[in-house]
C-alpha cells in the first residue's frame, strides 16, 4: 500500500517538474461577469503546495479575489498543468521584497516598497496535468483519445489531489 505521505510528495514533485521552467500562468479568477484569464509571472520558488504572484490592489484580480477566493492556475510549455485552489492576499513587505525583481518596475510601474503591492498565495487544491514530454507515451495517449478510449489515468494525464 502507498503511503499517502510519500504518494503528496510525489505529486508535488511531478507538478514542480512540469512547471519549473514555464515563467508565465494564467491566473482565472471569478468577476461579476464570470471567468477571467489573466498572465502573471510565476514566483521563482520551489513548488511546494502553494503558488505565488504579484500584483497591485487597484486591480480587477485584487478585488475578485476579495469576493471570492477559488483560482485556478493554467501552464503550458513542454506539458501542461492546470492547477485550482484557493488565493490568500498577503501584504508581507519582507516576502514581496524576497520575490521583487527589477523587471517589475517597469511591469508594474511601482517599487518595492509600494504599499499597493500585494502576494496571491494560491494553495493547490488539486492538479492535473498532460506529461507531453516522452514522445511515445504521448502517442499511445492520442491514439487511446482518437479510438474512444478512456485516457484519464495514464501516464500522460493525471489528476492529484493535495491536502
Amino acid at each position: 500500500m502507498t503511503n499517502p505521505a510519500s504518494a503528496d510528495q510525489e505529486a508535488i514533485e511531478k507538478v514542480r517538474e512540469l512547471i519549473k521552467d514555464i515563467d508565465t500562468a494564467m491566473l482565472t479568477t471569478v468577476s461579476g461577469e464570470g471567468l477571467v484569464s489573466r498572465p502573471m509571472r510565476t514566483q521563482d520558488v520551489e513548488f511546494d503546495g502553494d503558488l505565488w504572484f504579484v500584483t497591485k490592489k487597484d486591480t480587477g484580480k485584487f478585488h475578485e479575489l476579495l469576493r471570492n477566493r477559488q483560482v485556478n492556475v493554467a501552464y503550458a510549455g513542454k506539458s501542461f498543468v492546470s492547477i485550482r485552489g484557493e488565493a490568500e492576499l498577503v501584504e508581507s513587505p519582507e516576502k514581496l521584497k524576497e520575490f521583487w525583481n527589477p523587471a517589475y518596475e517597469e511591469l508594474l510601474e511601482a517599487t518595492a516598497d509600494d504599499p499597493n503591492l500585494v502576494l496571491i498565495k494560491v494553495k493547490a487544491e488539486t492538479a492535473e496535468y498532460w506529461d507531453t514530454g516522452n514522445k511515445f507515451k504521448m502517442a499511445k495517449f492520442l491514439f487511446r483519445r482518437l479510438t474512444g478510449k478512456n485516457t484519464e489515468g495514464t501516464d500522460i494525464n493525471r489528476l492529484v489531489e493535495f491536502q
